[in-house]
């Protein structure tokens, strides 16, 4: 399918903005511009609770920002990380999905502002978002969260850093996660497969970015082949919770995120798969303007509210 006649207006709308390629930038400068040009949050309207606080843990202190919708206690409840390559990205960055899936799913979401490549390099990120649903799970009394209806989320990298949380958790025998909803999530370091040949330029997100991205997160190429950072390489993939994974149909990040699903679902882990036809990276988060973000925004809530009810 052709390039959505939405996604391409935005599209021409950046390439006017004249941005210099990430991959030519020093990783401050990069979070500069892509901050400057995303702007504050926007809400259409209040979700009714929004606290921004740090949480002691013990790789140290991490800022978090919790969103509590109207609702009857104990509530389910989504811990989620933002994307940004590991290197970009802020609670601020992932505040439209996070505010969207608290108001319309009905849960408690955590956003958490883990530590940034390449100042912190792999597992920093990896370390700090479990630390982080350490900590939401003993304090589910003073959140008024169902332990019991506890799932994970992020997208891009963070959806990366989602996945590779579930596999810890699972590791580790602790939390039990009920959920993991993967956002065009980066599941593997390969830069060759048919969508980043295929989008490599043009499209948003580049090829080239990517791999400045990789270079940036991992300390050498060993952690390449280690499976919590590249999720797909997993030895075992059984017994991890109920996968819900959004892919765009010209994100160089596609084929990735089917190739985890259908691995999941050869161990016999529940998949769903929702892709937005004609949609770049980043579409979710631009649901103001993009119809198939909206529509991604509520499958992804209806899943939600779903996956938590049944639990």
């Amino acid at each position: 399918m052709p390039l959505d006649p939405q996604a391409e207006k935005i599209l021409k709308l950046i390439a006017k903005l004249n941005i210099p390629p990430l991959q030519t930038l020093e990783p401050a400068k990069a979070r500069e511009i892509t901050a400057q040009y995303r702007g504050k949050p926007r809400r259409s309207q209040p979700v009714p609770k929004v606290t921004n606080r740090t949480i002691k843990t013990p790789v140290g202190d991490i800022p978090i920002r919790i969103y509590t919708p109207k609702g009857n206690a104990p509530m389910p409840a989504l811990v989620y990380f933002h994307g940004g390559g590991w290197v970009l990205g802020d609670l601020d960055a992932a505040d439209s999905i996070c505010w969207n899936i608290s108001l319309k799913a009905e849960c408690v979401v955590v956003s958490v502002d883990y530590r940034l490549a390449p100042e912190h390099k792999f597992p920093a990120a990896l370390d700090d978002a479990y630390a982080a649903l350490k900590w939401v799970v003993a304090h589910v009394v003073e959140l008024h969260i169902d332990p019991a209806r506890v799932g994970v989320g992020g997208d891009s990298a963070g959806g990366n850093i989602a996945a590779a949380v579930a596999l810890m958790a699972r590791d580790k025998g602790e939390p039990k996660l009920v959920y993991q909803l993967l956002i065009y999530p980066v599941i593997q370091n390969d830069f060759n497969t048919e969508s980043y040949l295929k989008y490599a330029n043009g499209f948003g997100l580049t090829r080239d970015e990517m791999i400045w991205f990789w270079q940036h997160y991992l300390a050498d190429e060993a952690d390449a082949q280690n499976h919590y950072a590249s999720p797909i390489l997993a030895e075992e993939l059984s017994n991890l919770p109920p996968a819900l994974i959004i892919t765009g149909e010209c994100d160089v990040l596609r084929d990735e995120g089917l190739a985890y699903g259908a691995k999941l679902q050869a161990a016999g882990v529940a998949v769903q798969l929702w892709e937005g036809e004609g949609m770049i990276h980043s579409f979710v988060g631009m649901a103001q303007v993009l119809d198939k973000g909206k529509d991604a925004i509520a499958y992804i809530t209806t899943q939600l509210r779903e996956a938590f009810g049944n639990c």
